[in-house]
């Protein structure tokens, strides 16, 4: 900075001879050291095509920042004390050979914020205060970070590239080096896309790639752009910059972005410059820029299982091979579960813990759609003819060996249709399907979803679809149980189009025929009403489990399940009250009603009591029935025996 001083310190004081001859001595060195070798100044000249007027003129601006003599220098030489910093018309004054145009703001100087200038409006351009800008300032003194203005928006990627990527995600990572290796600066770059669901793969894949691009990577949140045309240029701008001082590039995470940003996303895209890689659920517009689409999965059960016995061991072959079959989760996942799993002294892994965790960690996120049902039936609780005992059983084997069957035998490789496991539960209101759904749930020990279809079908065009696709993306990751109850208001058939209705509703159904072959877990739709489903799903049904009215046999085995062990019971004649034709739904609020009169009586659960009840139900369901059937001889109980003290009944 000894030439911008000698220059200004000439314009205070008169040029002498030995002032003179230290000027030249000064520019001699300033274009050895900016202009003759390599430099970070020489980059700005170079990349940002700078006139030697424009340099001397940044040279002036950053002169002000590490020399504490200039500030001083600058008011004297514009004779005004106020004036203690550089303007362009002190650089005019100053140096050699001025333009006049590079003050415009086509030109380097302010077309690439390379330098400020004060907005005070009061003042002309030419004597408002000039400073460099302190991204630009940054860079010359060798500190690497991005713009201001960015942070806000960006955060780095290193940390992803210290995972290792399975082999498909490193399949996919070269190809995208490949294709951004075909570009350069002056050809330009596609946009990459990495299409896929999961976004922690797609990150980790895009951290690899500029890895190995030798970039700094940078992750921003693609619903946090603004929409406003000059803020957005503004940072388009700046990025570009940021290219042109080093090598980074940009990740824009978009898989969340709705459709009120999506323009904003597609005009950001097109205008960015360098390696910009694009992670979607979906391919996105990217205007006249070239786009490179690339189809990214979650790692298959395979790499799944190997990453799990990485982390877990070998001994854990068994373990990882469940979990891998059951969870879809990335590889982060896995690595921060592993790292959470507990072992007794002997060094035993706690299986059931970390099985807890992970459908944990993979709850669906499916608010104000669907509702958890935290399953506690058992198979000794399920009261059915062994016919349909033997298909919920088969289905449950088939939940927890498709991996083998699929994946390890070949069976998926060979073709993707039909794999989707997917059961029709028929039968009337209360004969237990929905508790069958929960023991299934049970013996899997995976999350049971109960789809609320007043919830998810909407009469907005659009809107069922997009509420189905939360539902069903949701619960892909943990493999949850789909309960679909009353399923043929959602899955009925579809009718013959007569209007822009009849359309839509038809194209519902079908989107809801692709989801669920596509869909890995178990979906489950239950209806009252068999024949009102569209046969088209009937065809794709692995099983159909029909649940009947339960005879006298099957009602006499769920009126001896229908009290808790710890309910304090009478004398009560089985036999008489499997007479009663009720569905095993019915004869559970029975018993919950006679439990309740009981314990207003202080008593225990009696025969006249549990008779009352069913009278009230019977009632409720608008059934006829003889007065006669609820007559119980009191003399045939004990009183003593019923009678039970009132803090056993608290108890």
């Amino acid at each position: 900075m000894e030439w911008v001083r000698l220059r200004l310190e000439r314009a205070v004081s008169g040029a002498t001879e030995e002032s003179e001859q230290a000027l030249a001595d000064a520019e001699a060195a300033m274009i050895a050291s900016a202009w003759g070798s390599p430099s970070r100044l020489e980059v700005l000249i170079e990349r940002f095509a700078l006139s030697k007027f424009e340099y001397e003129v940044l040279l002036l601006c950053l002169a002000m920042e590490i020399d504490t003599s200039v500030a001083p220098l600058c008011a004297r030489a514009q004779q005004d004390p106020r004036k203690a910093y550089p303007t362009f018309a002190l650089a005019m004054s100053l140096f050699d050979e001025p333009t006049w145009d590079a003050l415009s703001p086509e030109r380097p100087l302010r077309l690439w914020h390379l330098i400020e200038l004060d907005a005070i409006d009061t003042l002309s351009l030419t004597a408002r205060a000039l400073r460099i800008d302190e991204r630009v300032l940054s860079f010359v003194k060798g500190v690497h970070h991005v713009d201001a203005r960015w942070m806000p928006l960006l955060e780095p990627l290193e940390g992803a590239r210290d995972l290792a990527l399975p082999p498909s995600h490193r399949a996919i990572a070269d190809a995208v080096v490949r294709r951004i290796g075909a570009g350069s600066r002056e050809t330009g770059f596609p946009a990459v896309q990495l299409v896929g669901r999961d976004a922690q793969s797609v990150q980790l894949i895009a951290a690899h790639v500029e890895d190995a691009l030798g970039f700094r990577p940078y992750r921003l949140h693609a619903d946090l752009l603004p929409s406003g045309t000059n803020e957005l240029d503004l940072l388009v701008r700046l990025w570009r910059r940021e290219a042109m001082l080093g090598p980074v590039a940009l990740y824009v995470d978009a898989h969340n972005v709705g459709e009120s940003s999506a323009s904003t996303l597609e005009r950001f895209i097109a205008r960015v410059p360098g390696v910009v890689l694009v992670g979607t659920r979906e391919p996105r517009a990217t205007g006249d820029r070239s786009s490179a689409i690339f189809e990214v999965s979650k790692p298959t059960a395979a790499e799944r299982s190997a990453i799990w016995l990485e982390h877990l061991g070998p001994e854990a072959e068994d373990l990882a091979g469940r979990l891998s079959g059951q969870f879809e989760l990335d590889t982060v996942a896995i690595q921060g579960l592993a790292a959470t799993v507990s072992r007794d002294p002997d060094g035993a892994l706690d299986g059931a813990g970390l099985w807890h965790a992970c459908v944990d960690a993979t709850a669906p996120r499916v608010e104000g759609l669907a509702r958890r049902i935290t399953p506690h039936a058992q198979w000794d609780d399920l009261v059915l003819p062994e016919k349909e005992l033997s298909q919920l059983r088969e289905m449950a084997a088939q939940v927890e060996h498709r991996t083998t069957v699929y994946d390890t035998w070949g069976f998926g490789a060979r073709s993707q249709r039909g794999l989707a496991l997917t059961a029709l539960f028929s039968g009337e209101s209360g004969t237990g399907k929905t508790f069958a759904a929960e023991v299934l749930a049970s013996e899997l020990k995976l999350q049971l979803l109960f789809i609320d279809l007043s919830a998810v079908v909407s009469k907005y065009i659009g809107e069922t679809e997009k509420n189905l696709r939360r539902v069903f993306d949701g619960a892909e990751d943990s493999g949850a149980i789909l309960f679909f109850d009353e399923a043929d208001a959602c899955f009925g058939k579809r009718s013959d189009v007569k209007d822009s209705h009849d359309r839509y509703a038809n194209l519902e159904v079908s989107y809801l025929l692709q989801r669920m072959e596509a869909y890995r877990g178990l979906a489950i739709l239950a209806t009252n009403m068999k024949s009102a489903l569209d046969p088209a799903f009937m065809r794709r049904l692995r099983f159909s489990v029909r649940f009947a009215f339960p005879g006298e046999r099957e009602r006499r085995a769920i009126w001896r399940r229908a009290f808790p062990a710890e309910a304090p019971l009478g004398r009560l004649d089985y036999e008489r009250l499997a007479k009663f034709a009720l569905t095993g739904g019915s004869i559970r609020n029975v018993s919950m009603n006679a439990a309740f009169a009981a314990a207003q009586a202080r008593t225990v659960i009696t025969m006249p009591a549990v008779l009352g009840a069913i009278r009230s139900e019977l009632q409720k369901l608008e059934r006829r029935s003889n007065e006669s059937e609820f007559r119980w001889q009191e003399s045939e109980l004990d009183d003593e025996s019923d009678r039970i003290t009132e803090d056993a009944v608290a108890q």
